[in-house]
């Protein structure tokens, strides 16, 4: 094999990875059955070529293989792109400062944006390239007419036909900007941020990083989680106990003789100092009536009774503290608009920290206890309900029916659709394919993306996001030489903003505009020594060493940049074909 691409791993990740490079016409050879030593990967890697490889992508779940892959790979070839998944920042970082050509990535940072943007409902996309600020920005077409007309220079990146049309939920990809659309149908355009702003289309500005809560809002929620934390039956009691202690005080003020005579306040001290048991002497029955001297004994053995459960009561709030202070758990029951992230798994602890350095309240469902996470999320000040999601109860405590969006981000898909499908019972909206189920946005993780796909069909949730989706571009990019500058999403649909270099001789070099793919869209071009040009024309020609911004499918951009490589060698051929 020569110029092939090696790929390791066996998730769905890896999976998708290979599959994609098959379907853009590389060779791939497969990593299979990885020891965990110096010498099993080596042998592997030799049994690859890995000398001959154009790439490595170590596409695994594992750090530690895929970071064994990576540095034996680099070792046998420094010439090959390394793409390597790793989600230790700390190692990531680590690897990245002096990997070479390739790419250290992490599938739940890639991943988290597209779901933070869900979250918030944001209809814009920022990104850089060739040094300007671009904007990818939906808005729904307010009348019927042609996108030129609506939006002017700005290039249609799809457009979703709404009710008005003859075919409602379709996608056109890439459309024409003489193309018509009717008024309700979704557009999403591209342009420079001061030709989006000339729209009137209004770009979302950062926030600045959330602070801690102030300190009267801290005390406040403290006082309220202390006082939830008793057992109802608490209160009772203590109101039981005061009525005893005022009872006695008065009993002993009016009626005790002997001398020295009790005034309110020594009623009131022996009351206590009997009913807890204390027992000074300060004060002696022998000399009182018999009725009184009767009642001094019901006032210690009540006074024992009801002393004991406010301990044992007081007893069980102090241990049950322990478990909501290691976890960071202030109460959220005063919380409105905030953002519930359900599971905190790597990706869910990404898209907190995401939505908290926003500025938005968060408040988090988990299950264990023991999540490796809890530190983390007590350093950033966000609630923690332990519980099951899928429960009403649970949901209901976290103030479901006040948050502004709900991401349901655990690590298995069964429990996310399901806890999706509650979600839409409770609020009582009824379950029917192609419906919205809510204004507020619910954003639901599933792995395999034609699971996703099939759910988002059948239960009409409108963000459905796939981690392999979102995260297999840039995987496939940094190993084809693609450079991914992000990604979004247009209903169920994933799209890459890109930049490759067009290679001399190869089938891009000389190409007009309109005899590319109509999947994809050219928004900028760069020429050495020349000025960024803006939207191309249609008649435009591609030259030599041009490179090329574009956007669309990841699998219309991988073949597009094929059109872009070098022409390749007859003996090159028959090397890639044994």
């Amino acid at each position: 094999m020569h110029r092939h691409i090696i790929v390791s791993g066996d998730d769905a990740l890896a999976m998708t990875i290979i599959d994609e490079l098959k379907n853009a016409g590389v060779t791939v050879a497969r990593l299979a059955n990885i020891e965990t030593s110096d010498a099993g990967v080596a042998r592997e890697l030799a049994l690859a070529e890995v000398t001959h490889a154009l790439a490595v992508v170590c596409a695994g779940d594992d750090d530690a293989i895929n970071l064994e892959i990576a540095l034996l790979a680099r070792k046998a070839n420094p010439n090959a792109r390394v793409v390597a998944r790793v989600s230790n920042d700390v190692l990531r970082e680590a690897i990245a400062d002096d990997n070479g050509p390739g790419a250290i990535l992490n599938v739940a940072e890639l991943a988290a944006p597209s779901i933070v943007e869900a979250c918030l409902g944001r209809r814009t996309h920022q990104f850089e390239a060739a040094g300007m600020q671009f904007v990818v920005a939906g808005s729904e077409a307010y009348r019927d007419a042609t996108l030129r007309e609506l939006f002017g220079d700005l290039a249609p990146v799809a457009v979703i036909q709404g009710e008005n049309s003859p075919t409602p939920g379709e996608i056109d990809v890439c459309p024409g900007r003489d193309q018509r659309v009717q008024a309700g149908d979704w557009t999403m355009m591209v342009g420079t941020a001061d030709e989006v702003a000339a729209q009137g289309i209004r770009i979302p500005r950062t926030t600045r990083t959330r602070s801690h809560r102030p300190w009267p809002r801290r005390a406040v929620d403290a006082v309220w989680a202390l006082v939830d934390d008793f057992n109802p039956t608490f209160y009772p009691v203590v109101a039981g106990a005061l009525m005893l202690l005022t009872t006695c005080a008065v009993v002993l003020r009016l009626n005790y003789k002997a001398p020295p005579r009790m005034g309110w306040v020594d009623a009131f001290y022996f009351s206590v100092e009997t009913m807890t048991t204390t027992g000074y002497g300060d004060f002696s029955f022998v000399h009182q009536p018999t009725w009184l001297r009767l009642f001094a004994a019901f006032m210690m053995f009540s006074g024992v009774t009801t002393s004991a459960l406010l301990v044992a009561f007081i007893a069980d709030v102090l241990l049950s503290r322990r478990v909501i202070l290691a976890a960071a758990r202030p109460r959220i029951r005063h919380l409105r608009n905030h953002i519930l992230v359900v599971g905190l798994s790597a990706l869910a602890m990404r898209v907190v920290t995401d939505l908290t350095t926003a500025g938005y309240d968060v408040a988090v469902i988990e299950q264990n206890e023991e999540n490796r996470f809890l530190s983390a999320v007590r350093k950033l000040d966000v609630p923690v309900i332990f519980g099951d999601a899928t429960l009403r109860q649970t949901l209901q405590s976290a103030r479901m029916d006040g948050a502004r969006a709900v991401a349901v981000l655990t690590r298995d898909d069964m429990i996310n659709i399901e806890t999706g499908i509650v979600l839409t019972e409770m609020l009582g909206t009824e379950i029917r394919p192609g419906l919205n189920w809510t204004d507020t946005p619910l954003v639901l993780r599933v792995f395999d993306r034609t699971l996703g796909f099939a759910v988002a069909q059948r239960f009409g949730f409108e963000n459905v996001r796939s981690t392999v989706e979102l995260a297999a571009p840039w995987f496939i990019g940094a190993a084809v030489g693609l450079q991914v500058l992000g990604t979004f999403s247009v209903g169920q649909r994933s799209f890459v903003l890109g930049a490759m270099q067009v290679a001399p001789g190869s089938e891009l070099d000389g190409l007009r505009m309109f005899d590319m793919s109509t999947q994809t869209r050219v928004i900028a071009i760069g020429r050495p020594n020349a000025l960024v040009k803006l939207h191309p024309r249609r008649d435009a020609r591609l030259h030599a060493d041009d490179t090329v911004y574009l956007v669309g499918p990841y699998r219309e951009l991988l073949a597009t940049l094929r059109k872009g490589r070098p022409p390749r060698q007859p003996g090159a051929d028959a090397a890639a074909g044994q």
